[in-house]
């Protein structure tokens, strides 16, 4: 996984890079998302921003985390319907999401090869290929 920890004191310039203005709450917020280098719910950037008691709203998180996946600062990654998550990486690559445990982790891209796209609609560009591999436990 190509991800790089930050700290409070290195996320104004990262934001910055991405034209983002560094409040913060914007800095609490990316700190909760980089500190980890891990995949985080909306829900748990929440309550990690919450922890260092900063008071921020549900309403703030999702909209930063909204500015921060248009601004490419962040992936969100949808592994199935009811679960978002945000991810540091990235750089080109995939996830297996284990559907008894809920955790997301990543496959190396030079693991998956796809081989052709069906006809993009006229005037459409690719931006990019999610590839999510589901898997469980095995029962025996």
């Amino acid at each position: 996984m190509h991800t790089t920890t930050h700290t409070r004191e290195s996320l104004p310039a990262l934001l910055r890079a991405h034209g983002i203005a560094p409040t913060h709450q914007r800095i609490e917020i990316a700190h909760a998302i980089f500190s980890r280098g891990e995949h985080v719910s909306a829900d748990r950037i929440l309550a990690l921003t919450n922890d260092r008691a900063t008071e921020t709203s549900k309403a703030t998180v999702y909209n930063t985390l909204k500015l921060f996946v248009a601004r490419k600062l962040i992936r969100e990654v949808i592994a199935d319907p009811g679960k978002v998550f945000y991810d540091p990486n990235t750089e080109p690559h995939h996830h297996f999401y284990n559907v008894d445990s809920g955790e997301l982790t990543d496959i190396d891209a030079r693991e998956i090869r796809v081989t052709g796209l069906p006809p993009l609609p006229q005037g459409a560009l690719a931006e990019g290929i999610d590839v999510i591999v589901r898997v469980r436990s095995r029962v025996s």
